[in-house]
């Protein structure tokens, strides 16, 4: 379990919601998403493109997610994200995400699992999963 937790305060737009007023609920894994690449630039202290660069990957795609929405949010709440690493592995990691509503009740909560992912040597149309750095491991405490 690493130590570092992300916190991310966010608006919920007009763009968000469907035609019954709530969030869209894909519209929170974009949310999320966001989050991650946050997180990472925070532990990394750089963009995504520039770590990516550096340790010769091509990114962190998601292979699997989940969620449970427990409670709606609306047009013009304010939310505020929080998101950790919750374990590593050898090529990939689990990130935990929980949406907290400004009056603090806990409206979602998400999990993805996500690969260090590098093109392929054989084929660079593909990629693959590569050992995650010792280095990023140890940046999130």
């Amino acid at each position: 379990m690493t130590t570092l937790v992300g916190r991310q305060a966010r608006v919920i737009e007009w763009g968000d919601c469907d035609p019954a007023g709530i969030v869209f609920y894909p519209r929170y894994f974009a949310h999320f998403d966001a989050c991650t690449a946050l997180l990472f630039q925070q532990a990394l202290g750089e963009t995504q493109a520039a770590w990516a660069a550096r340790h010769g990957v091509i990114g962190i795609p998601m292979v699997d997610t989940r969620a449970q929405f427990t409670t709606p949010c609306t047009f013009g709440d304010q939310v505020v994200v929080e998101s950790r690493v919750a374990a590593f592995r050898r090529s990939s990691f689990q990130v935990e995400h929980r949406l907290l509503r400004a009056d603090g009740v806990l409206a979602v909560e998400a999990w993805e699992t996500r690969v260090w992912a590098a093109r392929h040597p054989d084929d660079p149309a593909r990629i693959r999963g590569v050992a995650v750095p010792a280095a990023v491991v140890a940046a999130f405490g």
